[in-house]
């Protein structure tokens, strides 16, 4: 029986575990902290499909979201508190909300449900937005769920089918036979036997990438995260400004920020959302909340007169060409990565696990999914390659 190592222990190593122990094979988990307790812990659990444009990786959220629901129907969609809230993307002035339907356009031609909606009809769908914006775009198919609550089932799900997890061995490298395929990890505490290797290691991706001498270019993006108070059900769907979608796909390296809001089953608001290229430094920033708050007034004056609660951060696993790295290292026989997701390593779990499941065991694909996993296939970094990636040193 095929053994698989999964180094990570958030919600896309979770996801792998699932997938590969349904497949059955003898999956282990390795990770130095608690399980959930990363960037999974630090997210707003947002599945979305309104934030891609066409492409691979639209048609990778529309996979996930799939198999989200399957996964919420096999597992309880109370115990991920898994629900079709749908999105809404807002413009402030006529020239962005045209922008935003063109962009929409575009994504109801790939198969999106979307619809436009402005003035009373705006305000239907969410009866407290400011009555100054322009208009916006619906997205039903967006959804939520609790990122440590998902990560915690999908880990249950994957012991029962004979996984074992392992918290507290820190990953140090491969073991090789003399042909260079991998016999096992590495670790602080001993070798765990291992056929293959998967790196679901977030954003320490590219750290362990080196380790296992496969090295690929994820990075940590900081954000921060504003939580209010718990209130009645004041705001019904994930709710952004147009230039979120704009600096999701940026490389910028200083400060962006844009708004993005939604309520909890627990009644708190979450607001969001900043970016920024600055290692792994957690420095709170006065300014970036001041910001956020304003922006998140605009759009929701009531939340002048709300409390906040706290504010926390996270870093999200960065790739410069804003792709994830799913799949198989030629470099390295025997290591796969899941891993460099950004943002949307929530929503993309899933199709992230699954994939990683049929290549491992060889399963067929259909082939626009083996089309699109070459687009995010760990040979784009190659040597010669990095260019054509993005990536310039």
């Amino acid at each position: 029986m095929t053994r698989a190592v999964v180094v990570g222990a958030g919600i896309v190593g979770a996801a792998c575990a699932y997938f590969l122990s349904k497949a059955g094979l003898d999956v282990v988990v390795v990770d130095r902290l608690q399980a959930g307790s990363g960037t999974t812990s630090r997210g707003e659990g947002n599945l979305l499909l309104s934030d891609k444009e066409p492409g691979p990786e639209l048609r990778l959220a529309q996979l996930s979201r799939s198999l989200w629901l399957e996964v919420g129907d096999q597992l309880g969609r109370d115990a991920l508190e898994l629900e079709e809230k749908g999105g809404l993307v807002v413009a402030s002035d006529p020239a962005t909300l045209a922008e935003l339907g063109t962009f929409a356009e575009s994504q109801a031609a790939a198969g999106v449900e979307v619809r436009a909606s402005e003035g009373e009809d705006l305000h239907r769908l969410e009866p407290q937005l400011s009555r100054r914006l322009a208009g916006g775009v619906a997205y039903p198919e967006d959804m939520q769920l609790q990122p440590v609550l998902a990560t915690a089932e999908l880990l249950h799900a994957a012991r029962r089918s004979g996984a074992e997890i392992r918290i507290g061995p820190m990953a140090t490298g491969r073991g090789t036979d003399t042909a260079g395929a991998t016999t096992a990890l590495r670790t602080d505490q001993g070798d765990i036997g291992a056929d293959v290797i998967v790196n679901a290691t977030g954003t320490w991706g590219g750290q362990l990438s080196r380790l296992l001498g496969a090295e690929i270019p994820v990075l940590p993006r900081r954000g921060f995260i504003l939580v209010t108070e718990p209130l009645p059900k004041m705001i019904r769907h994930k709710v952004y400004s147009a230039d979120y979608v704009a600096n999701v796909a940026s490389s910028h390296t200083g400060l962006e920020t844009s708004c993005v809001i939604e309520g909890t089953r627990g009644g708190t608001v979450l607001i969001g959302a900043s970016r920024e290229r600055i290692g792994f430094d957690a420095t709170l920033r006065p300014e970036v909340v001041r910001e956020l708050a304003r922006r998140a007034i605009e759009l929701f004056p009531f939340l002048s007169e709300v409390r906040l609660l706290r504010v926390y951060h996270g870093f999200r696993p960065y790739c410069p060409d804003h792709r994830p790295v799913i799949g198989q290292d030629t470099r390295a026989p025997g290591v796969y990565h899941a891993c460099g997701h950004e943002g949307a390593g929530i929503g993309l779990a899933a199709a992230t696990g699954y994939l990683i499941a049929q290549q491992i065991t060889g399963s067929p694909l259909a082939p626009e999914l083996a089309h699109d996993l070459a687009a995010f296939s760990p040979a784009r970094f190659h040597p010669g390659r990095l260019a054509e990636a993005g990536v310039t040193g």
